[in-house]
């Protein structure tokens, strides 16, 4: 055989396996040497990799028949809205979300189920990655198995597997780069830096906190043995990669004044001042992943940095420890970092697959059935209030909301659409060609926009986010109706006001996003002129 093919074959995973099970052999088999039971293992790696195939599948199957019992919520409306007005960039996030939110609309239309469909997609891809990784780093279909199932029941891979959001795909990216770089450590390929390169690249084309994790991979090279990679130019050929593919969102972020740090520092500062930046080191135990699964990540991390087996995989270690560091150092919400353990998940999977071993086979049957039993029952317990499973209003409904925080906010934009629409037909006909809807944040907006048609309302107006750029219309209004903002706002904005009407909804729950501004006001006479106020309009949430 040629050299290229030789190396090839050399870095066969199956062959790397027999290898690390023969050692000091230092034979390398040829193909016509491959036994029946290379043939054996690449069944086995066949079939691992069918199973975890279906449970992703079936991943998907459960958030398909659960996605449409809700609807949209706010920030989902928002993501809608942009996904109308594609560009290379948001004030909120890069491009990636809002592209996969067009594709969902022109495929599906404004369906509920249509456009989570990518999310749960992409949750399901993380749980297939998760079992790989586990896999690669030497574990059989039991490791696999339970890294997978550990990894898709952390509440927050729950929930965005459910709900259109930059993390749900910010997950995917962050266990395709630990995979690859997986791959790169066990095959000592060179090449896997090019893939790796491309996964950080799409990352950042989807969360810009994908540079933490960047951070532990430059941490994982150059205080591991796999600095010797900094010789070879297929790591720079990812590097460039990885630029090229990030290219477009960094243009628009230069021709934007990097408006979108901007946003960042508005948002953190809220954060920090509401304390939702507090604990974070103790919601790691409990919000970020499940709590069964603990000792399985801690497992992984002691794994990575304790044990010879783990040593060649140590990258992954930095590549936890950096982000958390530089999260807590910069009083981050606790959320940033869960794309970060499903790695962890993997080697901990592995190493109590290989400590198990070790006992007696009946303790080893305990050990594992009270994993599978943990992980069933706290899996069960985390849908029921993470799933869009409860009735609207009824009372699992509420303690569901009250756990996850999330729920209340997909109710009440239909009916505030509707008000909004009712206030607009109270008004004399020669006001309604000059009418325009104010909306105080953009999942307002978003929802005007989305059901606004319907009862043809024109297009929404509103100053938060990448709302600000659209503008306020040519001409503008000359009768405004407002939606989403304080009495005070508009008696200092109008020279004339008045309530037209209050916002509910059926169930009689509180939509956070709403709560304390229920009023919809009527607006004329602008106290100043449409340039000069939308000029000092624009802010950020």
């Amino acid at each position: 055989m040629d050299r290229r093919t030789e190396e090839d074959h050399t870095r066969d995973p199956v062959l790397i396996v027999l290898r690390e099970a023969m050692p000091g052999s230092g034979h390398v088999p040829s193909p016509s040497e491959l036994s029946v039971e290379v043939q054996n293992q690449r069944q086995v790696a066949s079939r691992d990799l069918g199973m975890l195939a279906l449970l992703a599948l079936a991943l998907v199957l459960l958030h398909t028949l659960t996605n449409g019992l809700y609807p949209f919520y706010r920030d989902e409306l928002a993501t809608l809205d942009d996904a109308r007005h594609l560009a290379w960039g948001y004030v909120v996030y890069p491009p990636m979300t809002p592209f996969l939110g067009r594709l969902a609309l022109e495929l599906f239309g404004a369906s509920p189920t249509g456009l989570r469909l990518f999310s749960a997609l992409a949750q399901a891809l993380v749980l297939l990655l998760t079992g790989l990784t586990a896999r690669e780093i030497g574990g059989r279909r039991p490791a696999q198995l339970v890294a997978a199932f550990a990894a898709a029941i952390a509440p927050p891979a729950l929930f965005t597997g459910g709900f259109v959001s930059y993390t749900s795909f910010d997950y995917l990216w962050w266990i395709t780069v630990a995979y690859f770089v997986v791959r790169l450590l066990r095959s000592d390929d060179p090449r896997w830096w090019v893939a790796i390169g491309a996964a950080i690249g799409a990352g950042m084309m989807t969360k810009y906190t994908m540079i933490y994790l960047v951070a532990g991979v430059v941490a994982g090279v150059l205080l591991t043995p796999a600095r010797r990679y900094l010789r070879s130019p297929w790591l720079w050929c990812g590097a460039v990669i990885a630029a090229l593919v990030w290219s477009p969102n960094l243009v628009w972020l230069i021709q934007h004044h990097f408006v979108s740090l901007d946003y960042l520092k508005s948002i953190h500062a809220r954060d920090v001042r509401w304390g939702r930046a507090d604990y974070f080191l103790l919601n790691q135990f409990w919000r970020c992943t499940n709590v069964v699964t603990v000792p399985l990540w801690g497992a992984g991390f002691w794994y990575l940095f304790a044990t010879r087996d783990g040593k060649r995989y140590r990258p992954l270690g930095w590549m936890y420890v950096v982000p958390l560091v530089a999260f807590l150092a910069s009083r981050a919400r606790e959320y940033y970092l869960a794309p970060a353990y499903p790695m962890l998940l993997a080697a901990g999977a592995v190493w109590g697959e290989r400590w198990t071993r070790t006992l007696s086979a009946r303790a080893a049957a305990t050990v594992r059935g009270t994993a599978w039993q943990s992980i069933a029952v706290s899996g069960l317990l985390t849908a029921a209030v993470i799933l869009p499973l409860a009735p609207v209003g009824s009372g699992w409904w509420r303690l569901a909301d009250s756990i996850n925080g999330n729920f209340g906010y997909s109710v009440g934009y239909r009916e505030m659409v509707e008000t909004v629409a009712r206030i607009r037909d109270s008004l004399p006909a020669a006001q309604r060609p000059r009418i325009g809807v104010l909306a105080g944040d953009d999942g307002e907006a978003g929802a005007v926009d989305l059901y606004g048609p319907a009862y043809g309302l024109p297009r929404a107006i509103g100053g938060m986010n990448t709302y600000w750029f659209r503008g306020y219309g040519d001409p503008p209004p000359e009768t405004v109706i407002v939606v989403g903002m304080s009495r005070s706002f508009v008696d200092r904005s109008f020279a004339s006001c008045e309530v037209a009407g209050r916002l509910a909804n059926r169930y009689g729950v509180v939509n956070h996003a709403i709560a304390g501004y229920e009023d919809v006001f009527v607006c004329r006479q602008l106290r100043q002129s449409w340039p000069e106020f939308w000029k000092h309009f624009q802010y950020y949430g």
